[in-house]
């Protein structure tokens, strides 16, 4: 079987082959390859030592020599070119206590997570396929190399990293591997946030985000993302739902466009309600200000994965709005805009759809007018170039000052105030009536 991978690869292997190495294109890219995909990296797998790699190529790094690990840079690329090893005892669930350098690249496989990841290429030898990838690959499965537990215990990541290639590449669990997880589910919090958000994200922007549902299924969810866990389960007994919050949010992260920042809010955005809930005479089940303890909670969730503040910022400003009912005309659109500013405005309301296409088909159509109708508003707003936030107006706190206005409170509540007429009246910003209603109210303020 013929693979076609890059020259830049093509010629590592040349290099490491001439010198009297054995050596592969090995794991992800194969397996994509052998997909029909074109891969986003290289990986090399060989019998050259660390010190044989150094001193055949020019510019080297470092990048895990201790577990035999160092990069290649070829044409600007960089090539992962790793010694054939066995791994010693796992102590910490990722690295082993000692690395075993070998001369096998069936023993170098053995070591590997999925029989799909643990394949090698060379354009001489072919592929070489020792536990039955391809065949995985064809019948759409993802199976352990060996005996699952043991590769779940070396590094428990790679539960995580088993949904991840389920949601990515539409394939479904072996048995044995499924059941490994759940008997191993605790051992994920040995793992880092770091790499835990890693695999999240990746899973959410894959084509089948509601996979966080497998986390779920495997008992994972409740050792990564409690607050989203307690959600299965928690019963929406009113008109307007027809799912539990849980399987709620998921067919609403799976309404949503491969964005992160929507995903995450998608996947947040109705955390707060197990603890609002409330029943009423009629037994209907309401979660008054469940919008604001949502918020609070993926503020909480994301820092406690080390997500960067931008993007917490954005998603929970979304998450706080996404029950915020944005009447479709120019006023209610303009001054969500300055809450939120136009790109978060658009995710706003996309999310909003989403939102309520996982709920009672019944209400659908009538939302639907008045956020599309929004949507149509944002789009005339920004075409024309209509003023919407405080930075818009021809006037700014330098003006007030001339005024009399102190710096502070009273300068940012007057141009407030100047934008509210703006926004209601476009054409109220220019300089002459702005400076006048100022003044106006500066007098009237006395």
């Amino acid at each position: 079987m013929e693979l076609n991978i890059s020259d830049g690869a093509r010629k590592v292997l040349r290099r490491l082959n001439s010198a009297g190495f054995s050596a592969y294109v090995a794991g992800g890219a194969v397996r994509d390859l052998i997909m029909g995909k074109i891969p986003h990296d290289y990986d090399i797998a060989t019998n050259a030592r660390p010190q044989d790699i150094k001193a055949l190529f020019a510019k080297t790094i470092d990048t895990g020599i201790e577990h035999g690990t160092v990069t290649v840079i070829e044409n600007k690329i960089g090539y992962e070119i790793t010694t054939f090893r066995r791994d010693g005892v796992y102590n910490d669930s990722r690295h082993p206590d000692d690395v075993i350098y070998v001369n096998d690249p069936r023993t170098d496989c053995l070591r590997r997570d999925f029989t799909i990841n643990a394949m090698m290429y060379n354009p001489d030898s072919g592929v070489l396929d020792f536990f039955c990838g391809k065949r995985d690959i064809k019948q759409g499965i993802i199976r352990c190399v060996g005996n699952a537990e043991a590769r779940f215990r070396e590094d428990a990541l790679r539960m995580l990293r088993a949904v991840r290639f389920k949601a990515q590449l539409g394939f479904v669990f072996e048995d044995k591997t499924a059941q490994a997880i759940k008997k191993c589910a605790v051992l994920i919090k040995k793992v880092s946030r770091e790499r835990i958000l890693e695999e999240l994200n990746k899973i959410l922007l894959s084509d089948n985000p509601d996979a966080i549902r497998d986390l779920h299924e495997l008992g994972l969810l409740k050792f990564i993302l409690p607050e989203v866990e307690r959600c299965f389960g928690e019963q929406q007994r009113n008109k307007y739902h027809i799912y539990d919050v849980g399987e709620h949010i998921m067919h609403a992260v799976k309404n949503t466009p491969d964005d992160l920042i929507l995903r995450w809010a998608a996947l947040l955005h109705d955390t707060g309600k197990p603890c609002c809930s409330s029943v009423d005479a009629q037994g209907v089940i309401h979660f008054y200000g469940h919008h604001r303890e949502s918020r609070r909670i993926a503020v909480d969730i994301l820092h406690r994965l080390h997500m960067d503040s931008a993007s917490i910022k954005d998603i929970s400003l979304l998450v706080e709005n996404h029950d915020y009912r944005v009447e479709a005309n120019f006023t209610a659109v303009k001054r969500m805009m300055s809450k939120t500013g136009a790109e978060l405005f658009e995710k706003l309301l996309i999310l909003q759809r989403a939102d309520n296409m996982a709920k009672n088909p019944k209400h659908l159509p009538e939302k639907l007018r008045r956020i599309n109708g929004g949507l149509d508003i944002y789009r005339a707003v920004i075409a024309a170039k209509q003023p919407y936030r405080i930075s818009d107006l021809v006037v700014n706190g330098r003006d007030l000052m001339s005024l009399g206005y102190r710096q502070g409170k009273e300068i940012g509540d007057a141009l407030k105030a100047l934008l509210d007429e703006v926004i209601i009246k476009p054409e109220l910003n220019n300089r002459l009536y702005l400076m006048k209603r100022a003044k106006e109210m500066r007098g009237r303020n006395k």
